[in-house]
């Protein structure tokens, strides 16, 4: 699972891309958004990158493809809704943040499913 490590290292490259823009621009009102991309995107990914690289067995079969896809679907969707409303447009961007929180959320009872079924 290789593709944790890469989008995790992208994912921090684009928050602190977000984060260096805020600082040139004096306006942090995307904080939120950079604070979910580098703490899921970067933390997140990375550890998913580990356990996976600790247990090679766990990550096969068709549950941890399933949680790789939801993962980064999940994130992607969070940033895009977040980054909508505090673009200024709350109607806008809420159900996206909404939904993908919802998949993020399932998507980690998802990963303690095969943590728990990987480390036995």
């Amino acid at each position: 699972m290789a593709t944790y490590f890469r989008s995790s290292v992208i994912y921090a490259l684009l928050g602190m891309a977000l984060g260096l823009h805020m600082a040139a621009t004096h306006d942090h009102g995307q904080m939120p958004t950079h604070a979910h991309l580098m703490l899921f995107g970067w933390v997140g990914m990375t550890i998913y990158a580990v356990f996976y690289r600790l247990y090679p067995d766990a990550a096969s079969g068709v549950l941890p493809r399933i949680h790789a896809v939801l993962a980064h679907a999940a994130l992607i969707g969070l940033v895009v809704g977040l980054f909508i409303v505090y673009g200024g447009d709350p109607e806008g961007g809420d159900p996206i943040a909404a939904i993908s929180s919802i998949i993020l959320v399932l998507n980690m009872v998802l990963f303690a499913f095969i943590v728990w079924k990987g480390t036995r």
